[in-house]
């Protein structure tokens, strides 16, 4: 039986080239995002169009995730795995940042996506199977300048889904948590300023970073080898193990680099 794929963030970035990817396997898939428009258009892009059901949704609308849920599995019958990569990204002070931004980083990257993994979760323990893939960040893993809310909210995902994966362990539930680092999107010019408005345009950090068909690749793998955590990136994923032995290192580390 053919695998069942939902990707969340799909209209753009890493979720259209994943659908890109898994669709040359010819995998089934559900695109979400809240872009409709945006979501044909990555179907229409891929190799195999008539696999792929589009299913728009906003993060933040947490009591619709149940409804979704449901229209989801109509689609082709049941939920394989579910990866939670839809997102947004900061670029500000902590004391040039409104708190309404705070609330806006939470909402998106960490409580819409624990509200549809609980709503997709009855549906994993029912069959005895499910997967949840998420990207997070190597931001969840140590902290950067600039990117307070979105750390916090990266490292919470941490926290959730080691506990997901023990708790459900018993019903066959995998979860793979996926740390990038810098990769080749509009991430940082769709991120959030302190005030709440687009940033609107690039850094050198993510012009450089990875390419996203090559990242995909090496995400796909890891998902398919179910691995419980892996980070990706060039020198910035370095700090991952940096901390491991010396926090203040890091730090000194991060300063010195003049990331923004």
């Amino acid at each position: 039986m053919n695998q069942i794929i939902w990707i969340t963030g799909a209209s753009s970035g890493i979720g259209a080239e994943l659908a890109r990817q898994y669709s040359k396997q010819g995998k089934l898939l559900i695109l979400s995002s809240r872009r409709d428009a945006e979501l044909k258009a990555v179907r229409n892009s891929c190799a195999y169009p008539e696999n792929i059901k589009i299913l728009p949704l906003d993060l933040k609308d947490f009591d619709s995730m149940e409804k979704h849920v449901k229209k989801a599995t109509t689609f082709f019958g049941s939920i394989d795995l579910l990866i939670n990569n839809g997102g947004v990204s900061q670029r500000s002070l902590i004391a040039e940042t409104n708190f309404n931004v705070y609330q806006e980083l939470i909402n998106i990257n960490y409580l819409g996506t624990v509200a549809l993994t609980k709503a997709l979760l009855p549906h994993f323990i029912e069959r005895k199977k499910g997967h949840f893939a998420v990207v997070t960040s190597v931001m969840g893993k140590f902290g950067s300048p600039f990117r307070s809310g979105y750390c916090g909210a990266k490292h919470a995902l941490h926290g959730f889904f080691d506990v997901l994966r023990m708790e459900h362990q018993k019903d066959n539930v995998d979860v793979t948590l996926i740390c990038p680092g810098f990769v080749q999107t509009q991430v940082t010019v769709n991120a959030l300023t302190g005030t709440g408005e687009r940033l609107n345009h690039d850094d050198p950090g993510t012009q450089n970073g990875l390419e996203v068909a090559y990242f995909c690749r090496k995400m796909i793998r890891a998902i398919q080898t179910k691995k419980w955590e892996v980070s990706f990136g060039k020198k910035e994923k370095l700090g991952v193990f940096v901390k491991r032995f010396s926090q203040k290192l890091l730090h000194a580390i991060v300063i010195r680099s003049n990331v923004r």
